[in-house]
């Protein structure tokens, strides 16, 4: 199976034009999704096809047949290569790395990176490479460039912050945009700053969250992929939110990245298109 991905300006008849080429391809319409923003006058669809195809005649003719600035990406069904970047929690590399060893994660995570060496042990009892590159002493731009040169040596796909506690820079970002993904520890925008659960248990709040999102050059405002809730009440203690918001962390981190490593996310501005 494999996976049409198509953005262009709107006008009637783009999905018989584009389901006219796969037919004519060969290709077996197994699943199909669309989506028009009418503000933005954008047109968004995401079919999966069955069927042996000449992927650059494909991608060719289908541009060939939609409006001026089209965007035309055939995906296969390949797992994704991503390096993971951590500091000291534990909790959502674990998972990842579980799910990596048992291919529920439809990736590989080919080297995980620490700017502390907490997690070593933990990451090479699954077989997977750790990077220690320590933040202290050298300024930011020194670090970044020592982590950035290790990137470029493994060049993956995507990255992943796992509770990554460095802020990047806009230069870092740039190096692989609508590539980063990283787990906010709350429901975004809330509780910026140190010890956010203990923020929460001040405030008595009532739902506490998880926001995965794309890292862009504003600080956890990128384009938001997936955002999941718990509801608490005045029982749970500083300790009791933070115990339960590492679990929603996991599960939002997980679903988001289910998401993109099957191609079902499209970016519209700050927004995301998201066929599920």
């Amino acid at each position: 199976m494999a996976v049409l991905l198509v953005e262009c300006p709107d006008r009637r008849g783009l999905v018989h034009a584009i389901s006219g080429v796969l037919l004519r391809h060969g290709g077996n319409v197994v699943g199909n999704h669309e989506f028009v923003d009418r503000e933005a006058g954008r047109f968004y669809m995401r079919t999966e096809f069955d069927g042996l195809v000449d992927s650059t005649s494909l991608v060719a003719e289908t541009r060939a047949v939609l409006p001026e600035g089209a965007e035309v990406r055939l995906a296969r069904p390949d797992p994704k290569r991503i390096v993971v970047l951590v500091s000291r929690e534990h909790h959502c590399l674990g998972d990842l790395l579980v799910r990596h060893q048992f291919g529920t994660l439809n990736a590989r995570i080919d080297a995980v990176i620490g700017n502390h060496d907490l997690l070593r042990g933990l990451t090479e009892q699954f077989g997977v490479p750790f990077h220690h590159i320590p933040s202290e002493g050298p300024d930011r731009s020194v670090h970044e460039a020592a982590v950035l040169a290790r990137i470029v040596e493994i060049a993956p796909d995507f990255l992943v912050l796992a509770k990554y506690m460095r802020v990047l820079s806009p230069a870092f970002v740039a190096s692989h945009p609508a590539r980063i993904i990283n787990i906010h520890h709350s429901f975004l925008p809330a509780f910026v700053g140190a010890k956010p659960y203990l923020q929460a248990f001040r405030r008595g709040v009532k739902v506490i969250g998880a926001t995965a999102h794309f890292v862009t050059d504003e600080l956890d405002a990128g384009p938001i992929l997936v955002q999941q809730v718990l509801p608490v009440d005045h029982t749970h203690g500083a300790e009791d939110l933070a115990r339960a918001g590492r679990d929603v962390e996991q599960f939002a981190l997980s679903q988001a990245l289910r998401l993109v490593f099957e191609d079902r996310v499209f970016l519209c501005g700050n927004r995301t298109v998201i066929f599920d």
